[in-house]
């Protein structure tokens, strides 16, 4: 693929050759009819008392190679030179071009504070980098508006659940019956709705800071705090460390884990495995329908409808957070029945030997 600069150098060489050819063409042209004129105003006998001199059309001849050659040669050098000169003059006109691709390649939810802040006269390249500066000014104001919405829906959702789940367990009996139970439950998935939407409007927000975090202790650790409900868990781990948010790679875990177990039926089993940064939960369970993939990473999507099943944000919130660390996701049916969930991380250092199996 051609880039700009080497169209703007062949532009700016092929004019300069255009005109350098015009130009050479003319004056030969010129040159040679202004010689055959004047040759042809001498008298007649003024060269035959001359024989040693010789025969004017010739040295006219002569002349206008000699100058056909020097010119060619020279127009060539020039035609190279204006290459090095084009390729020098497009780099500096396209370098505001370079600052406003490298800035706008390395901004992120973090990195929303930088600005390219062309200088120099007004011109329509400063236009479009101070175009870009005032949209990134709007874009910085937005996300720090929903950054304190979060903050504020956080605190105003949870606070009134946590006093009806203390007034429902303070005011009823343990013995109210299936009404107790009714409301602590309803509760109890209020506040893991709200919980899990707050998880995933940070999680598609980005990453503010990022820290090495040793991806296969987060495995151990949630494996160990897993309820099995039935479903036979085993692991295993090699140690890999990623930089990112400890607490959203502990929840893509913890997610994917239960999403396996919750989603499986009795005497099924759950197989994590985490090599070389892909990180793997393979479940038994109901058999997936091809066409329902797609509907997999997407929120509130449930591909079966049993109660208590959860809210359908698991895998949603696992595919925000995978992007947010630059990591893949993808699905892929077993032929039992049940998924194969993969993550891949990219660009993370690996940390040293295998780690154990458990189960």
């Amino acid at each position: 693929m051609t880039t700009i600069r080497v169209r703007l150098t062949l532009i700016y060489s092929g004019l300069f050759l255009l005109t350098s050819v015009v130009l050479l063409v003319t004056v030969n042209l010129l040159l040679r009819q202004a010689l055959k004129t004047r040759v042809a105003r001498l008298p007649r006998g003024a060269m035959a008392r001359q024989p040693q001199v010789p025969h004017l059309p010739e040295l006219v001849n002569d002349v206008i190679n000699y100058q056909w050659e020097m010119t060619t040669f020279t127009v060539g050098i020039l035609t190279l030179v204006s290459l090095a000169v084009g390729w020098l003059i497009a780099g500096r006109i396209l370098r505001p071009i370079h600052r406003i691709t490298a800035t706008a390649q390395r901004l992120s939810l973090s990195t929303l504070h930088e600005r390219i802040a062309l200088t120099g006269p007004k011109g329509e390249l400063k236009e479009l980098a101070d175009t870009f500066d005032a949209m990134l000014d709007r874009l910085e104001r937005s996300v720090e508006g929903q950054r304190r919405f979060i903050a504020n829906a956080s605190h105003e959702l949870r606070t009134p659940l946590a006093v009806q789940r203390a007034a429902i367990e303070i005011g009823l009996p343990e013995d109210g019956g299936e009404i107790r139970d009714t409301l602590l439950r309803h509760n109890r998935r209020a506040e893991n709705l709200i919980d899990a939407l707050l998880v995933l409007a940070q999680a598609e927000h980005g990453l503010d800071n990022r820290s090495p975090v040793a991806l296969d202790q987060a495995v151990w650790l949630v494996l160990a705090e897993t309820g099995s409900d039935g479903v036979t868990v085993t692991g295993r781990a090699e140690p890999f460390v990623v930089d990112g948010d400890p607490v959203l790679l502990n929840r893509l875990v913890i997610n994917l884990l239960d999403n396996a177990v919750r989603y499986n039926h009795p005497g099924g089993t759950v197989e994590v495995t985490l090599s070389r940064g892909v990180l793997t939960v393979r479940n038994t369970g109901p058999h997936v329908p091809q066409e329902r993939f797609g509907d997999l990473f997407e929120p509130f999507r449930r591909l079966h409808t049993t109660p208590g099943q959860g809210a359908g944000l698991g895998l949603s919130i696992v595919a925000a957070i995978a992007k947010a660390h630059g990591a893949d996701v993808r699905a892929n049916p077993n032929p039992g029945g049940g998924l194969e969930l993969v993550v891949v991380f990219a660009g993370s250092e690996d940390a040293s030997p295998a780690g154990g199996t458990a189960e």
